[in-house]
């Protein structure tokens, strides 16, 4: 399978060689000729696939040149916006494709002005689009392809009321193409209500991590996260980058700091943090000023790096799905990579979800050398089905067989 054989034009044939594309991933060859033919499609695939390139390419053939706006992508996050933004301008290297991307965090005008030098394709998170349509600068009537780009990610983070209101501005007769890495209940409403007798591709279970992650558990108190992590990363020799996940802003802020004054060279990118700043942290991360990467699922999915050789959940999420979004930025491209989650004795009852979500029991175990204080263990034979309800006896928390450790 070729590019060419999907039915790509020379101009877009160019613009992928220039990308560095050999060959088409299994979303990009499922999708491309259903869009090529202007078939509404549901694309599932996991993360690090390809699906960005998958709706751009041939969007960017069905689409003309200096008609105005045609192409509208709706994405969740800034970060997702900026990154979908440079797919789209390296794709239209050689068509003449011009890409504008609006998005929160940012003043109005610079945004403003670059729209009104004139664009095909908007790339834009749902709020800031609103608020640009209601001052009069953007004219949404002659848009023939809308993307929803990471539709789950949009219902889990309650922007679907603002997707609601972009839709209504849109043409009756477009082409919609709806990707996410999970068909959840509620995305595959919003298929229902929104695209038109769509094709279905779907590259992988929408559960299932990529079989080039090694998952382990490691059990620790929730008092020794820190010393656990700082231990861990002294331990990772390679030359690859860390990415480490927390629960809240908060906590990533803390953890920053603790691995700062560790030794470790880091950045914190979370909602409260400027476009700037978090644009700052994530340069940093990719040119490697900074080994590692402390963030919140919010941000997660405009973390696009490449050689992240470990991620670690400091805090495990509350979701499996946000499992699978945060172990997925790691074992890109055909690489290997880590999944290391802590595991703190609160957080037995999610594992569990985790586990009979992925229809396995994920590895325990220990990082040599590492002195431990009270944990819980679950049992290593425990079943991947429904977790059973927590119990409290004496004010410690016990569930099924687990086994509580005092001293190592």
């Amino acid at each position: 399978m070729t590019f060419h054989s999907l039915g790509l034009e020379p101009r877009l044939l160019k613009g992928v060689e220039a990308m560095g594309y050999t060959e088409p991933t299994p979303i990009q060859a499922d999708a491309i000729p259903h869009i090529l033919a202007g078939t509404d499609v549901v694309g599932c695939a996991q993360t690090g696939t390809g699906k960005t390139a998958a709706f751009l390419l041939p969007t960017l053939q069905r689409i003309p040149t200096r008609e105005g706006l045609k192409a509208l992508v709706v994405t969740p996050t800034r970060e997702l916006a900026l990154q979908i933004g440079e797919v789209a301008r390296d794709a239209a290297r050689f068509s003449g494709h011009r890409t504008a991307v609006i998005h929160g965090g940012v003043g109005y005008e610079p945004q403003i002005d670059k729209l009104r030098r004139g664009f095909e394709i908007v790339v834009a998170t749902p709020g800031r689009l609103l608020d640009i349509h209601e001052r009069g600068e953007i004219d949404l009537s002659g848009v023939e392809v809308l993307v929803l780009d990471e539709a789950d990610r949009m219902l889990d983070m309650g922007f679907w009321p603002d997707v609601r209101r972009i839709i209504r501005l849109l043409p009756e007769r477009r082409q919609n193409l709806l990707f996410s890495a999970t068909l959840s209940s509620g995305v595959l409403r919003v298929v229902q209500s929104t695209l038109h007798e769509p094709v279905r591709v779907e590259t992988a279970p929408a559960t299932t991590p990529v079989d080039r992650i090694r998952q382990v558990v490691y059990p620790v108190g929730s008092q020794q996260k820190s010393q656990l992590l700082a231990s861990l990363l002294a331990e990772v020799t390679d030359d690859g980058r860390v990415l480490v996940f927390t629960r809240t802003k908060h906590r990533a802020d803390r953890v920053q700091r603790v691995l700062q004054r560790s030794g470790v060279s880091c950045a914190a990118i979370h909602g409260d943090r400027t476009q700037a700043q978090r644009q700052r942290a994530l340069d940093g991360f990719k040119d490697g000023q900074h080994r590692v990467l402390v963030a919140t699922d919010v941000v997660a999915r405009g973390i696009d790096v490449d050689d992240i050789t470990h991620v670690v959940n400091y805090d495990l999420p509350n979701t499996p799905e946000d499992y699978v979004h945060r172990i997925g930025r790691t074992a890109r491209a055909g690489a290997t990579g880590h999944a290391i989650s802590f595991l703190a004795p609160e957080e037995i009852t999610t594992l569990r979800d985790i586990e009979v979500a992925l229809g396995e029991v994920l590895a325990c175990e220990d990082l040599d050398g590492f002195e431990y204080g009270d944990r819980i263990v679950p049992e290593a034979d425990r079943p991947a089905t429904r977790a059973t309800r927590t119990v409290y006896s004496s004010g410690i928390q016990r569930r099924g067989r687990n086994r509580r450790i005092t001293r190592r």
